[in-house]
């Protein structure tokens, strides 16, 4: 179903119907501050194991996941006091910072080392989307694994609709995804460059 939700101003009906599917093990398609993403309900395997299917995306690459805030960011991955000044100084943003997970996060979100992406776009849709569900979304560009994710919604219902339960139409996008950057360990790597700032970074 393609869905336009007011991209200042979510209307609050809506996003009760779209937070209602995620809980039935729905598949969505929504806006962030960089790429339309693919989402679902962090706790619906099943749900995240279509995803993996609609990217045709090797499993041993997790995906990252969206987080309220940063108080819900310490429920899931290990915030030292580094961590939080980096992360509070620049969230919400264009950024998936990585850290180490906690024993919570879905072994199917977690790399083999136990470290987990996580996000906080700066998007009026996406934030009222994981506020209503109380719990994480996860995240990844909403296209194929190696090709370009469409700017356009309605160019990605084209593509994807079929397969997902809602299209959620916030506007045309940014067409380069987030920067990742590693703090592991208390240590800044940037390990993708994408639409996030990197000049404060030495």
């Amino acid at each position: 179903m393609f869905l336009s939700i007011n991209p200042e101003n979510p209307q609050p009906r809506l996003i009760k119907q779209v937070v209602a599917c995620l809980q039935q093990g729905g598949v969505i398609i929504y806006p962030t501050d960089t790429t339309y993403g693919i989402g679902c309900d962090i706790f619906q395997r099943k749900a995240i194991k279509k995803i993996f299917q609609i990217k045709q995306r090797d499993q041993r690459k997790p995906f990252s996941f969206i987080c309220n805030d940063l108080a819900e960011i310490s429920n899931y991955a290990q915030v030292s006091n580094f961590a939080f000044k980096m992360m509070k100084r620049h969230l919400p943003g264009a950024y998936t910072f990585v850290l180490d997970a906690t024993k919570i996060v879905p072994d199917s979100l977690s790399t083999k080392q136990k470290s987990v992406g996580v996000r906080m776009p700066e998007n009026a849709i996406c934030q009222a989307i994981v506020r209503e569900l109380g719990h994480p979304l996860v995240t990844t560009s909403a296209n194929a694994s190696g090709e370009a994710t469409p700017q356009d919604p309605r160019d990605i219902e084209g593509r994807l609709g079929h397969l997902v339960d809602f299209v959620i139409d916030g506007g045309i996008s940014m067409n380069e995804a987030s920067t990742v950057i590693s703090l592991l360990d208390d240590q800044i790597e940037i390990l993708r460059q994408g639409s996030g700032d990197t000049s404060w970074i030495e």
